[in-house]
């Protein structure tokens, strides 16, 4: 295994031509070893590497930018010092498909700013 890393420029160009988007190029260094890969998957399914970089990093992209997203909102609501105790939300909770079940829960505790 080596430390070398390699340079790709990836330009994605879509097959899909309902979708057609522009494009950019975006240079990235990536270990030597996956660019390996990357150079043996490219020959054995007949896609360029730029394809299979795109398409590979807008799986991941589509995957986790969410939850950047709602992290975001959270600590924005956060920032507002109302929370629900934990009591309150332990009988919520347990009231959840009861005869007897509790609206849900407003905030209880205020922290000033």
């Amino acid at each position: 295994m080596t430390n070398a890393r390699a340079r790709l420029h990836l330009r994605h160009m879509s097959t899909n031509h309902e979708h057609v988007m522009a494009s950019t190029v975006l240079s990235v260094r990536v270990p030597e070893e996956l660019k390996e890969q990357l150079d043996y998957l490219s020959n054995a399914t007949k896609r360029s590497k730029a394809y299979l970089a795109a398409e590979a990093l807008t799986e991941y992209v589509h995957r986790n930018a969410w939850k950047a997203k709602e992290l975001h909102e959270a600590l924005a609501e956060a920032d507002k010092g109302e929370f629900i105790s934990h009591e309150a939300m332990t009988a919520w909770a347990d009231s959840l498909g009861t005869s007897n079940e509790l609206p849900p829960p407003e905030p209880d505790v205020f922290l000033k700013r």
